[in-house]
């Protein structure tokens, strides 16, 4: 990880300090402060705008940098199947690219592997009857 560029890093490491106990304690402490003093300041413009304007900015940037993470995460993911798939003597290897097909592609694709997960049902359940 040394040798990736800052961004990804940087996104690495604010994505798990965002998804800390911790993290969440302090927003959480944060929101119950900011609620606290509303009627000291007698739940203002000012005391309304602090809070939106802190939590807008916040989700902004969180968005970006939870997609980075994401993006290399399912990236990561989709190449560990592919070589799953290269290196299984039995698979089917044009779908290495299955992503890259149309929604009407991987619908009748999905349809096929329910075809064969409801044969595989009704043979397991032919199976136990035959056992009792």
């Amino acid at each position: 990880m040394k040798d990736a560029p800052w961004f990804v890093r940087f996104a690495n490491r604010f994505s798990q300090l965002a998804g800390h106990p911790v993290t969440f304690g302090i927003a959480a402490g944060a929101m119950i402060a900011w609620a606290a003093m509303g009627p000291f300041v007698g739940f203002s413009d000012v005391w309304q705008l602090t809070v939106n304007t802190g939590t807008t900015i916040i989700t902004f940037l969180m968005v970006f940098l939870i997609q980075n993470t994401q993006n290399r995460d399912s990236a990561a993911v989709q190449i560990k199947l592919d070589e799953l798939i290269r290196a299984t003597e039995v698979a089917r290897n044009w779908m290495l690219d299955l992503e890259e097909h149309s929604d009407k592609d991987l619908q009748e694709i999905r349809e096929e592997y329910r075809t064969l997960a409801a044969k595989a049902r009704a043979e397991r359940d032919r199976a136990k009857r035959m056992e009792t």
